[in-house]
């Protein structure tokens, strides 16, 4: 012990230990732990006796020999000490070589073990034998593992189809509660909703089951409440049974299957033909405004307590009283749902917050229909009276908020305060609905005839208020026309409902702003629609239709002067009419452009008929050249009967102007077209401008006697034939057909034919047509092309 502890005392002090594979090794000293033996050869001590300070002093012989004799003692004295201090510690230096002799032999025993192995190796490829070994034994750890999922999946689906087997078996046996809540919890368990492609077939089938046995739950359920709760027509009651028997099931009571639907998640599925039953024969009946029912409710109390709860429906007594604000319709609709609460759901908050949701809906939409809709005010001054209704429907919907009927956060349960409050803009919405229908019945009632006092002449200029008002003055104008009913009583409509605007408040008021709008675009999606087929012929209803739009385009600008600076500051900054003006002023003109272009048509073909009047000397040819003339004529006055009356006279003027410059162009055209002309056909052709002229002259007359807006007749400001210029042409052309030759060259010179709208080509070709080749021909020919008339 003590020479293994002084061992230990010179390790610590001489070396350090290290530990491999179980063998300690000694490490000598260092040569830093081996300094302090040895004193350090300072050559300045060997040679103190000489100045070394300076490096270029050169030593003597005996200095050097005095150096190296000292170096020389100063080695074997470090000699001795060191040959002292291995004797001292031969120990030590003997285990460490030792220790490195065994070091190095089993190195040598493990470089021989390395040479067998490597021997091994190469002789037989036992590595390819490992990996196979390895991979045996990993397919068979997976294979294990795999049958251990797979056992583990075998006994969860099993145990799945016994509690499956197991909720039906107690489902039959009358454990509701236990089945229903079997049937919530294995939902989870096949991951009903949560499927995931290539998962194992058999929880298909599992959730089949599943579904089988929720389809069987709900049925019976569904079979408990049709028991629980149904309505005898003949009494008119409402029963409601505690002890249900269904399906061998005795003695179940009411209680226990509401837990159990509560448990199973089916309440409302459950409830809702229950909740339709009350509703239809109960809860209708009740909010009925007009014909109110009393409420009685009764119990029948059986040995263990109650067995069936009633309510009856009975005639009121108080028919005759009229429920103004509200109040009693409320108070049975409390009645009812506080018989559900209390013999139905039992007091439970949950249950009867499950039939609100079902029932709340319908029930607010029946309150609305039978009842608050129908006392909305008539008149905007009203609306101060239902304020009391506003009242009740708010403490009704609070009372159904204590019963947890309906929901404390949930603003949409809020529908009747809702509607109430906002009774302005139903208000508004109801009369603005009100006032569009009334728009479009006089719109689609009205058959755009116009009476026998306006058939005739001078009818407009007459303000006898005749024709329910259809004479209109134009606004921006002191000219008349007349317009259909239906326009005239649509802008009445309109200027009745911009007056209640400036009535109303700012809610109300703009709902009947929009309504008048509306109102005047009515006719602009109705009228056209319906006349469409009328406005392809030459009839009253087109010109009706133009003087309508006309009028409304007028008066469209005139509504904003008239009531912008009476209408609510807020209604100010969008009242816009101007902007529906143009489209009306386009339909009128379209309208009108439309028919005069349906005139000309109709002319031009009655032209047709004449075959541009050649060989009228023939008595055929001039028969049927005299028969389109007479249909010309014959169109025109037909025109003119109907549009004079009904067309403000500068229009009247214009249009038809524009239909005869259509005629007496085109005639004139046809005849000048015509060559080699006999005499006796001239005249056949003079006669004929004479007859169709003699025959218009009443049509002429009354163009000139159209007055402008000032009451200055038109003719004495610009002649007719300067408005119709081939009217001037035409009556020259039946001139120059009997005129001589020299007279026609002689006008022509003149100015007069030019004047007239003859040109160059045409009078020549009139003169060859008329007179024969000859020198006198060629000269005035001659004359005419070079005389200067510009």
């Amino acid at each position: 012990m003590d020479e293994e502890g002084v061992r230990g005392s010179n390790r610590s002090k001489a070396g350090r230990q290290l530990t491999l594979d179980r063998t300690h090794y000694w490490i000598a000293p260092s040569p830093n732990q081996m300094d302090p033996l040895f004193d350090q050869i300072n050559v300045r001590d060997l040679l103190s006796g000489h100045d070394l300070s300076d490096p270029s002093t050169p030593l003597s012989a005996p200095d050097l020999r005095l150096l190296i004799s000292r170096l020389e003692s100063h080695s074997l004295h470090i000699q001795s000490k060191v040959r002292s201090y291995l004797l001292s510690h031969r120990d030590d230096f003997a285990s460490l070589f030792s220790q490195c002799n065994d070091a190095v032999s089993k190195t040598n025993e493990i470089s021989d073990n390395l040479s067998d192995i490597f021997s091994s190796i190469s002789d037989r490829p036992i590595d390819v034998e490992i990996r196979k070994l390895v991979c045996e034994i990993g397919n068979t750890t997976k294979e294990a593992r795999e049958k251990r999922e797979m056992l583990g999946l075998l006994r969860i689906i099993v145990a799945i189809c016994e509690r499956l087997e197991g909720a039906r078996s107690a489902l039959s046996n009358g454990r509701l509660r236990f089945a229903a809540e079997e049937v919530k919890e294995l939902k989870k368990a096949v991951r009903i909703g949560d499927e995931e492609e290539g998962e194992p077939i058999v929880y298909g089938l599992l959730r089949k089951q599943w579904a089988d046995l929720f389809d069987e739950v709900q049925d019976l359920f569904s079979k408990f409440m049709e028991h629980a709760v149904w309505f005898e027509q003949d009494s008119k009651t409402i029963r409601v049974k505690y002890i249900l028997s269904v399906d061998e099931m005795d003695g179940i009571e009411l209680r226990t299957v509401m837990e159990a639907m509560g448990a199973a998640g089916i309440l409302d599925y459950s409830l809702a033909k229950a909740a339709d039953l009350i509703i239809k024969h109960v809860i209708t009946p009740a909010v009925n405004y007009e014909s109110p029912v009393a409420l009685v409710e009764d119990v029948s109390q059986g040995s263990e307590g109650i067995s069936e709860a009633v309510l009856k429906l009975l005639p009121s007594e108080d028919h005759n009283v009229v429920d103004v604000d509200g109040g009693a319709i409320y108070a049975r609709v409390i009645q009812v749902i506080k018989f559900i609460f209390k013999h139905l759901c039992f007091e439970n908050g949950s249950w009867i917050h499950s039939f609100g949701r079902l029932t709340w809906p319908r029930i607010s939409e029946l309150i609305i229909s039978k009842f608050l809709s129908k006392v909305v005010p008539e008149d905007a001054s009203k609306l101060p009276d239902f304020q009391k209704i506003i009242k009740c429907t708010s403490e009704f919907e609070i009372s159904l908020r204590e019963m947890m009927f309906i929901s404390a956060s949930d603003d949409k349960d809020y529908r009747l305060s809702n509607y109430a409050e906002n009774v302005e803009v139903h208000f508004a919405f109801r009369k603005k609905t009100e006032i569009l229908g009334r728009a479009r019945n006089l719109l689609l009632q009205c058959d755009f005839s116009v009476p026998q006092n306006y058939t005739s002449k001078g009818a407009l200029l007459k303000n006898d208020g005749m024709a329910s008002g259809q004479v209109v003055d134009l606004i921006f104008s002191s000219e008349r026309c007349v317009v259909s009913k239906a326009s005239s009583q649509l802008m009445e409509l309109v200027h009745q409902t911009l007056q209640d605007v400036c009535l109303s408040s700012t809610r109300v008021a703009l709902e009947f702003y929009h309504a008048a709008r509306d109102s005047i675009l009515l006719y602009e999606a109705v009228i056209p629609v319906k006349l469409e087929r009328q406005l392809d012929g030459i009839n009253q209803v087109a010109i009706l239709m133009h003087n309508d739009c006309l009028y409304l385009s007028r008066e469209i600008l005139g509504l904003a002067f008239e009531y912008r600076t009476d209408f609510p500051d807020s209604i100010k900054e969008h009242a816009v009419f101007a902007d529906m003006a143009p489209s009306f002023h386009l339909m009128a003109e379209e309208i009108l452009q439309r028919q005069i272009q349906i005139v000309i048509f109709n002319l031009r073909e009655a032209i047709d008929g004449a075959d541009g009047f050649q060989n009228t000397h023939q008595m055929q040819q001039f028969e049927s050249a005299k028969f389109s003339i007479e249909q010309v004529v014959f169109i025109l006055e037909k025109v003119r009967i109907i549009w004079e009356p009904l067309l403000r006279p500068s229009t009247y003027k214009r249009s038809m102007c524009m239909v005869l410059e259509s005629v007496f162009s085109r005639i004139t055209k046809d005849m000048l077209l015509l060559d080699d002309l006999a005499a006796e056909e001239t005249l056949q052709l003079q006669r004929l401008i004479h007859l169709m002229l003699d025959n218009l002259s009443s049509l002429l007359k009354s163009l000139v006697s159209v007055t402008d807006s000032s009451g200055k007749s038109e003719d004495s400001i610009r002649p007719i034939d300067d408005i119709i210029p081939s009217l001037r042409k035409i009556r020259k052309l039946a001139e120059l057909l009997d005129m001589p030759l020299k007279s026609i060259t002689s006008a022509w010179e003149s100015g007069e034919l030019f004047s007239c709208g003859f040109t160059i080509p045409e009078l020549k070709d009139f003169i060859r047509a008329i007179f024969a080749d000859s020198t006198l021909r060629n000269e005035c020919i001659w004359r005419i092309e070079n005389v200067s008339l510009y």
